[in-house]
């Protein structure tokens, strides 16, 4: 019998993925078209002036599902290494340990914030006043767990610079997928799961491939090779034209190609899927695709000529007045002494596409940059021997109060068509981490049986579970 033909649009983690198990599982023939000239998308690695540098700050965290990580075990072997989390969040000019440790909570919070804490605790053990309208949004929702410091001090102005939009325009359902410890008693929880005798299971740890995040994704790949899965780089999805086959146009090279297909499963943006379709889709679903946004981000990379800037692998910036929201230091995630003279650093400034942030030079986002450690107490007094950037025009999905409507016309719109998949984080519009990917991957390739089958009810029960999602700081 012929296996049916799968073609996967994104090697990211959630397209390779999907086209690994694919192939373990002996269930199709498999094409994975990829716009960028390498595999893992956002999650990729590239080098840098003799390091491996990430697209950001990346984690592998405990919680992935154990098959999954078992898995990666498996292909990664001993380079995939077991880290202890050593970052640090600036709270009121003052250096707070992330994740969070009871004796930083209990000494080194500013009074202010501390007492603000207190109080709001008290308040909890009142009777319970309802919203006035009843409906819930991201204030909301965190103001009713956390209390009003924690939300004015962190969350609140760290939304705004992540997402662009005063934190009152967010849905609810940001706060519930994004924020992981929405409530005091979580909190404590959490701070308290890295003390010695409490300790939970990968409590203050997490996973990472001693060559760079995007290991993961390239063993991921070289593994789907092996079996007989064509990846195309370079390879930009022009059209796809639904029939029996259905048939997708790409361009490379400067010319355009086309391959059959029996299934096509996108992990491209919903929004990009949903002006990619022939028969074109409805007029109310390219409004709706319009509707819906994603936040982009600039990383400014900064080679210093040092063996290490600080000992920390990450640190946070939730204050308003620092533009950067995030900085890490490669180096540190995969313990590295080589090159011994050198580091870099990544710093995370959330943008819009075509804004000034967005279209800034390089030598300016340095200087940027610069100024913004300087201003926190960590001015950079090395030479800086290059300057690198890169620009991520899909970084965040941004849940907008009332985005559901304009997503669930979409979504519902992509279910309808006939043997075509959206999955991953970019195809379900999804702020999560790379084992929710990978779990999305597996879920979709359980779903299809060797025949080309694809079981839609078994679909909707996984898509329920991935709804339950919330990201891992």
């Amino acid at each position: 019998m012929t296996k049916p033909r799968v073609v996967i649009l994104g090697a990211g983690p959630a397209g390779l993925g999907a086209g690994w198990q694919l192939a373990v599982q002996e269930k199709a023939t498999v094409t994975i078209l990829e716009q960028r000239d390498v595999v893992g998308g956002n999650a990729g690695s590239f080098d840098l002036a003799g390091l491996r540098v990430d697209y950001g700050s990346h984690r592998l965290h405990p919680a992935c599902e154990p098959k999954i990580l078992n898995d990666l075990k498996r292909l990664l072997g001993e380079d995939l290494l077991d880290r202890p989390r050593h970052g640090r969040i600036r709270l009121q000019g003052r250096w707070i340990h992330f994740p969070l440790k009871p004796q930083d909570l209990a000494m080194r919070l500013p009074i202010s914030f501390s007492g603000g804490i207190a109080v709001d605790a008290a308040k909890k053990l009142l009777p319970n006043r309802r919203n006035g309208n009843g409906q819930e949004t991201f204030t909301s929702v965190l103001e009713k767990g956390l209390g009003a410091t924690i939300c004015r001090d962190f969350y609140f102005p760290y939304a705004e610079k992540i997402w662009g939009v005063h934190a009152e325009e967010l849905s609810a359902t940001q706060a519930r997928r994004r924020v992981s410890a929405g409530s005091l008693g979580k909190m404590i929880r959490k701070a308290v799961a890295v003390v010695p005798g409490f300790r939970k299971p990968g409590a203050g740890r997490f996973f990472y491939p001693k060559k760079g995040y995007g290991q993961i994704s390239d063993a991921i790949a070289e593994a789907a090779l092996g079996l007989g899965v064509n990846t195309e780089l370079s390879s930009s999805v022009e059209r796809i034209e639904l029939g029996t086959p259905h048939k997708v146009s790409f361009s490379r090279n400067g010319t355009t190609e086309m391959i059959e297909a029996d299934h096509v499963w996108s992990t491209l943006p919903l929004t990009v899927l949903a002006r990619s379709i022939q028969p074109a889709a409805p007029a109310e679903i390219i409004e709706a695709s319009k509707r819906i946004s994603y936040r982009a981000m600039v990383l400014i990379y900064l080679v210093l000529e040092q063996p290490q800037w600080t000992p920390f692998d990450a640190h946070y910036f939730p204050e308003a007045d620092v533009m950067l929201t995030r900085l890490s230091e490669p180096k540190n995630y995969s313990a590295a002494d080589e090159p011994m003279g050198r580091t870099v650093l990544c710093g995370e400034l959330p943008c819009s596409v075509g804004d000034e942030m967005w279209n800034a030079s390089d030598s300016e986002l340095a200087d940027l940059t610069r100024e913004s450690l300087k201003k926190c107490g960590l001015p950079i007094t090395s030479t800086i021997s290059e300057v690198a950037t890169k620009r991520l025009p899909f970084a965040y999905p941004i849940y907008l109060r009332g985005y559901e409507r304009h997503f669930e016309l979409q979504d519902n719109w992509a279910g309808g068509l006939d043997r075509v998949l959206t999955f991953g984080r970019q195809g379900l519009f999804a702020h999560d981490n790379t084992h929710h990917a990978l779990a999305m991957s597996y879920g979709a390739v359980d779903c299809l049986d060797k025949n080309g089958v694809f079981d839609s009810d078994k679909w909707r029960a996984y898509r329920k579970d991935f709804a339950q999602h919330v990201v891992e700081d």
